[in-house]
Order: structure tokens, then sequence, then C-alpha cells
């Protein structure tokens, strides 16, 4: 696809992501890294990684897609949001691009085959605003049999979203906050823009898990955990499995409280008022295994990052037939 369209013959429009800037010639967008050259759209970051890691795939986190299995992850730099609590502001937070630092889609996708990785997570900072890369990357990796990840705040325009579903095997949306204010004041985005994504991959074959990061007097409150809950289940199903992550100081926020246990039970406790089936807490000591929703039988043993499938055949539980949804090989 064409990643940008022609305003006038002064500006380009990105067509990345919902803010679809206009850039005149040699200015960039809000993530920092797009630019308007000889009125084409140029992305600085393509093929300059600023981290490059094996990971497990739960440190997505994704825990219904080939759970045990290694993720070859990459990032690059700068972002779309403005999120003051962000734990990779130092790659997410700069336009400093490491032009020292050189992977071509290829080589990329020859480190997963070498490293035995069953995926590649496209993770760090926001990976929509450098999608040219790792689309490239993602389109390569699909002729070798390596499925595709995306882990995202879910900004992605109608076009890119659209684009994505050729090659894009499964992705992790943060779900930060259900208020308005917040997302527009605070992360300098919007609610409305995140939804519509969500609602849009959960239609697709694209595999959907969602993450919220609770934060004390932020959005950790009954009533919008209730809003998030009822979204999730009326809007996007049951069995999208939604991960409630503890927050520790970092950033701009070092002097707000880490999340207690209590607060993230509270959470999973409304989630499963509102029927949803699989809710997992995160960044924080807890049972962390998957459980059948109909007869409560472990389906997969998961401790930290190491998980074992012990009772899940043909996508059915093994204990009693009910359809666990997932991509489990």
């Amino acid at each position: 696809m064409k990643y940008y369209n022609y305003k006038d013959e002064n500006h380009i429009t990105c067509i990345l992501c919902k803010h679809y800037c206009s850039l005149k010639e040699g200015k960039h967008g809000i993530c920092g890294i797009n630019f308007n050259e000889d009125s084409q759209l140029v992305n600085k970051s393509y093929g300059h990684p600023s981290a490059l890691n094996i990971d497990p795939i739960e440190k997505k986190p994704l825990y219904h897609f080939l759970p045990s299995s290694h993720s070859l992850s990459i990032g690059t730099v700068g972002c779309n949001f403005r999120c003051p609590f962000c734990q990779n502001y130092e790659i997410s937070q700069t336009s400093e691009v490491n032009e020292g630092v050189t992977y071509s889609p290829q080589d990329i996708v020859k480190l997963a085959v070498q490293n035995r990785c069953e995926s590649i997570s496209y993770t760090y900072n926001e990976p929509t605003i450098w999608y040219p890369y790792a689309k490239d990357i993602g389109v390569l990796a699909k002729e070798q049999g390596i499925k595709n990840v995306f882990v995202s705040s879910g900004f992605e325009s109608p076009e890119v979203l659209e684009d994505m579903k050729s090659w894009l095997d499964a992705t992790n949306i943060d779900l930060k906050s259900f208020s308005h204010d917040y997302y527009k004041k605070v992360l300098k985005t919007n609610l409305d823009g995140v939804l519509e994504s969500l609602i849009e991959f959960a239609k697709s074959d694209i595999w959907l898990e969602i993450t919220t990061l609770l934060i004390n007097g932020v959005n950790d409150s009954d009533e919008e955990i209730e809003m998030m809950a009822r979204f999730i289940s009326t809007k996007l199903g049951t069995d999208v499995p939604w991960h409630f992550s503890a927050f520790h100081p970092d950033y701009k926020m070092l002097d707000t409280p880490s999340t207690p246990l209590a607060t993230l039970q509270r959470a999973r406790d409304i989630a499963y008022k509102h029927g949803i089936k699989y809710v997992y807490l995160g960044n924080i000591q807890n049972d962390s295994s998957t459980y059948c929703y109909n007869c409560e039988a472990k389906l997969i043993d998961r401790v930290g990052f190491k998980s074992h499938i012990q009772n899940i055949v043909d996508s059915k539980c093994a204990s009693c037939g009910e359809h666990i949804k997932g991509v489990w090989s």
C-alpha cells in the first residue's frame, strides 16, 4: 500500500495512524520519524532497530497464542502517544535514530530462522509508526512459516488495519483507560480511535488480546473498569483474553505508588462478572495459569513466562470438550 496521500502542492498526509498528520516539506509528524521528503513519506527508522531480543511469547503478553514459543522482538524509536508511565520511554519518546545499526527485513527474518523463533513481534515502541518496515519483514517471515505479532496502542488508521489482515497473525492492544479526557489531555490521542481499532481487530482473523495497565487514582475505579469490561464483553467478545498489569513507578510518574494485588484482583472479579472468560494478572506474583471456564480444569500451566499446555487437545478442553479459543499451533 501507499502510506501517504497528497493534500495539496505543499503538503502530504501520512496515513499510518489516525492522527493523519499533514506534513510540509522537511517536516515530521507527531511520531517524530515520518517525514515529508520531496513530497514523499520517508520513515527515518526504517532498517534501524533500537531493540532486538528473543522473548517468550508470554512476555508480549499473549497467553492464547503459541504458548511456550519464542518470538524475535524488534523495536525502533518514536511514538504517536505521550504516555507519562511508559517503561520504554528512552526509545519511544525520542526521535534519535542510530543509523550505525542497520538490519534489512531479510536480516531480521534470517535471525528469526537461525534462532528457531516461531514468530516475530513488533514491539517496545509503537510499531504502527514504522509499519512500512514491519510489513516488509512480516511478508518475508510468512514465506518462511513464521508468524507475526503487533504489540500496539491501537491507533492504526483504517487503511493500515485493512492492510494488516494480509500478513499479521496476532496482536495485543493496550486499552489504557476508558476516559476520553485522559486519552486527549494526557496521552494526546483519542479513545474512540482505539475502540474502533479494537472492534476491527475482533472482527478479523487476527488473534486479539488486550492489556490494561492499572494505575492508582488514574483508571482503577470500579466505574471505569466496569465500562471497559462492558465494552469488551459486548463489542469484542467474552473469549478475548484480558490482561490487567500492575503499574510500577517510571518515567514521569515516579511518585505514583505501585498497583497492589488487591486492585488487580478486584478488576479481575469485575471482568468475570461481565462474562469475560480469560482474565490474567501481570507484573505481579500470582497464578497465571489458564483454566477451562466450563469445568475449571487447568489447561495451561504457567509460571512467570514459562508455560506448558497440559489439557488442550484439538483446541478443546480434554476434560469436558469445551472449545478453547486461541492459536495453539
